[in-house]
């Protein structure tokens, strides 16, 4: 088969590999479509822990099931299915075991045109999305649905703020809090991705570069934000506590802008904020996410496809964070 493969750090070939044969309990998928991540990117940087080389990256992946291994049900033979890359979560809810890893590394992922998976890690795909909509869901639906929904416990009728809006986890942290009745803004440095934004449910932007927009954000508004969904971090994480309301949640599941120098402690405590680490989801986020994008039609933003062949310019589009929405590549 042929797949993507990392041989090093920023070296990236498409290449013939060994097809993958089903051990006991797994499933073989013909990949119909796959998803890029920002992990993706940062693990071709060299960016990432547990790197090995060579190693076929990403998470996301949609396509048919054409071989089972022992003790699986031939029913999944012909399944048209999306994966699960949230590996070995564990037995709680409140947090992921020793045991959790997420698909693409170590193990092989869905950037090929076959892979072996447990047959616990896909489910029958939403219907009424398409191959490429499909193949955008699983991480970034996950790791929205988890940090808004599980952690934040959004409630209809809230305002929330989605931080970074055009990159696939903050749009599908917009898409699902608007489907939950939520009143939804967002903030981004462009003001293109604000305006696409709007089309999806948003009531308005906010500029994160420009000095004050936290006190137009809550102007604009009418008032403070009950959830806000942050990936970022950074020195701006203290715009993000000013906007918060009394008793509000702040979930957060990246910190692609680092770490903040100062966390504002008198503003936290006394307004009663609670500060909510995330990440991916379990077995049970999964399945309800998969739920609530049926039951609303909900239907994920693609913003590029590429060819495998052309894999160099996707990672290069990601890397530059150019995209509204996620990529899809297609073998």
């Amino acid at each position: 088969m042929r797949a993507i493969l990392l041989t090093g750090v920023n070296q990236l070939e498409v290449r013939e590999v060994p097809d993958p044969a089903p051990a006991d309990g797994e499933v073989v998928v013909r990949i119909a479509a796959a998803a890029l991540n920002h992990r993706d990117v940062w693990i071709k940087l060299g960016q990432y822990a547990g790197l090995k080389f060579p190693s076929i990256p990403g998470s996301d992946g949609v396509g048919e099931v054409v071989a089972t291994g022992a003790g699986v049900e031939a029913a999944w033979l012909g399944r048209r299915v999306v994966i699960n890359p949230s590996f070995g979560w564990g037995a709680g809810e409140a947090a992921q075991g020793a045991g959790f890893s997420i698909l693409g590394l170590p193990r092989d992922g869905t950037l090929a045109e076959l892979i072996a998976v447990p047959v616990a890690q896909v489910s029958v795909a939403p219907g009424h999305l398409g191959d490429e909509e499909a193949a955008a869901l699983p991480l970034a639906g996950l790791t929205a649905w988890r940090a808004l929904m599980a952690r934040a416990g959004l409630r209809a009728g809230e305002r929330v703020l989605v931080g970074g809006v055009g990159g696939g986890t903050a749009v599908f942290a917009l898409q699902f809090a608007v489907a939950a009745g939520a009143e939804v803004w967002v903030t981004s440095s462009s003001a293109e991705k604000i305006a696409r934004a709007k089309t999806l449910g948003a009531r308005g932007g906010f500029d994160y570069t420009r000095p004050g927009w936290a006190e137009a954000a809550e102007r604009e508004a009418g008032g403070l934000f009950d959830v806000i969904i942050d990936s970022a971090g950074g020195n701006g994480f203290e715009a993000l506590v000013d906007v918060a309301a009394p008793g509000g949640r702040i979930a957060f599941f990246g910190a692609t802008r680092g770490n903040p120098s100062v966390l504002p402690m008198r503003k936290i405590f006394w307004r009663q904020l609670s500060l909510l680490g995330s990440t991916m989801g379990s077995p049970a986020d999964w399945d309800a996410m998969l739920a609530a994008v049926a039951r609303h039609a909900i239907r994920p933003v693609v913003g590029e496809v590429f060819p495998f062949a052309r894999a160099a310019e996707a990672f290069a589009l990601m890397e530059r964070g150019g995209q509204f929405g996620k990529i899809v590549l297609k073998p």
